[in-house]
């Protein structure tokens, strides 16, 4: 699986992508790794190729985009296509997360959560 979001200049933005990594090695289904846009390292074709290297034959990329604009139908298509080519290996790029109904319904459960317990979410 790759883990693909946007990237950012600021380090600390990765944060909570490198939280979400972490959870998912940790329940042992599948090997993960993170992937950026840009801003950040690794690329995409950066990604795959280590999973090619791993001797993995094919990977799911999951966009950790709220919304399917020009990233995920402009620019993701074209890198996975870089990305399928510098590695070897068979990608299939999943919907975006935000396209998901159980996403947009655990984000509507803490947003309702967080007018009841505005400290715990502030």
């Amino acid at each position: 699986m790759i883990l693909f979001a946007h990237g950012s200049r600021n380090p600390a933005w990765r944060k909570p992508f490198d939280r979400l990594l972490q959870d998912i090695m940790r329940r042992g289904e599948c090997h993960a790794v993170l992937a950026f846009g840009e801003f950040m390292s690794p690329g995409l074709a950066e990604a795959a190729t280590s999973l090619a290297e791993a001797g993995i034959k094919s990977a799911v990329i999951v966009p950790l985009f709220l919304g399917g604009g020009l990233h995920v139908r402009g620019d993701l298509p074209k890198l996975a296509a870089q990305a399928r080519a510098a590695s070897g290996i068979r990608l299939r790029v999943a919907k975006a997360i935000g396209d998901d109904a159980s996403v947009l319904g655990a984000i509507a459960d803490y947003s309702i959560a967080a007018i009841s317990s505005p400290r715990k979410h502030a």
